[in-house]
């Protein structure tokens, strides 16, 4: 450990104190093939005596890439966006690459604007949640360009790059068969952004679940919350105050649940015992809202680990036999207090 040392540590300091070359301390704090264990862990011990921090933007150069993963979205639950980058965040931590957020508005509308936006952002590669996963249009500009892209939850064209996906009908079947074997008949449903293929999933999934018990939905009982609180509790407030008003509601994330809570009790109602109410996504709201939320967990921070996990795999080369390009998560129906057998 002798001798004159830089004021920050570089490869050629631990070049020299490893005993070998510069391109095989790279090849090594890389984990690239073809170096041996014992040399691997010498260059390892040398850069950690050192205190040696890798120069991303150095790196970038000389390997002409930008080391970025993008993750871009359109406004759902403020829950659900966090739990999405703390699982990319999670897969990314203590590794060469970071994590750029693109939140984009109305992609159903300008798909190829966001396109043209990830395009210019110098990424190696972008995570794509609702609905920018369900946009051909984007899908083939990025093919196009070679930009490595992989989908978290798409419902359309489910054999295109690497997806990790959930199954939306059956998530929404199965809150809607919960309800309907309590006993519940009149059940109004807060619908999210239509222009999200999720939304449409779980209607067809609460349809099905109508379907099974020979009954069909109200479709003067679908409303559109379009996945934030204040439609959300607009519009719950509509159907509360019909009458004869639902004695459930079925709304398609926590946020528009919590929010029908809300309006249940600003019109004096009790939850449960005048009106059940179900949620989706397991966010944290669904368990510090009062009574807490029945809910479907949907693993989201998992499958964002899983979306970033995947991509980096494919950026890095390794082998599509090892790295199948679909995964599917299961979800979980929680039941909690703030369902019930309907009143009378």
């Amino acid at each position: 450990m002798d001798g004159k040392i830089s004021k920050r540590s570089t490869i050629v300091d631990i070049a020299r104190i490893a005993g070998v070359t510069p391109k095989t301390v790279s090849r090594a704090l890389n984990d690239a093939p073809y170096v041996s264990e014992a040399v691997r862990r010498k260059v390892k011990d040398a850069a950690a005596a050192l205190d040696y921090h890798p120069n991303i933007a150095a790196q970038s150069l000389i390997a002409r890439r930008s080391f970025l993963i993008g993750l871009t979205y359109e406004r759902p639950s403020p829950s659900y966006v966090v739990e999405l980058q703390n699982g990319a965040l999670a897969r990314l931590e203590n590794g060469r690459y970071r994590l750029i957020v693109l939140p984009f508005s109305h992609v159903a509308s300008r798909p190829a604007e966001l396109g043209k936006l990830l395009l210019r952002a110098g990424l190696d590669g972008v995570l794509l949640a609702p609905p920018a996963c369900d946009q051909s249009e984007l899908l083939d500009m990025l093919e196009r360009q070679k930009l490595a892209y992989a989908r978290i939850t798409p419902h359309s064209e489910l054999d295109r790059g690497t997806v990790v996906a959930m199954d939306e009908v059956a998530a929404g079947h199965a809150v809607a068969a919960y309800i309907l074997a309590l006993g519940h008949r009149s059940v109004g449903i807060i619908l999210g952004d239509p222009s999200h293929a999720a939304s449409k999933g779980r209607l067809e999934g609460y349809r099905q679940a109508f379907g099974d018990v020979g009954l069909s939905i109200d479709e003067t009982l679908i409303v559109t919350g379009d996945f934030t609180y204040d439609v959300g509790y607009q519009v719950a407030l509509g159907l509360l105050r019909r009458a004869p008003r639902p004695t459930a509601i079925l709304a398609q994330n926590d946020d528009m649940a919590v929010a029908a809570i809300a309006a249940a009790r600003d019109l004096g109602l009790v939850v449960p015992g005048d009106v059940s109410i179900a949620g989706f996504d397991n966010s944290e709201v669904s368990r510090t809202a009062w009574p807490q939320l029945t809910t479907v967990h949907q693993p989201v921070r998992e499958m964002a680990w899983d979306a970033a996990d995947r991509l980096i795999a494919a950026l890095d080369g390794k082998d599509e036999v090892a790295v199948p390009h679909r995964r599917d998560h299961s979800h979980e129906l929680l039941v909690r207090a703030s369902t019930a057998p309907p009143p009378g």
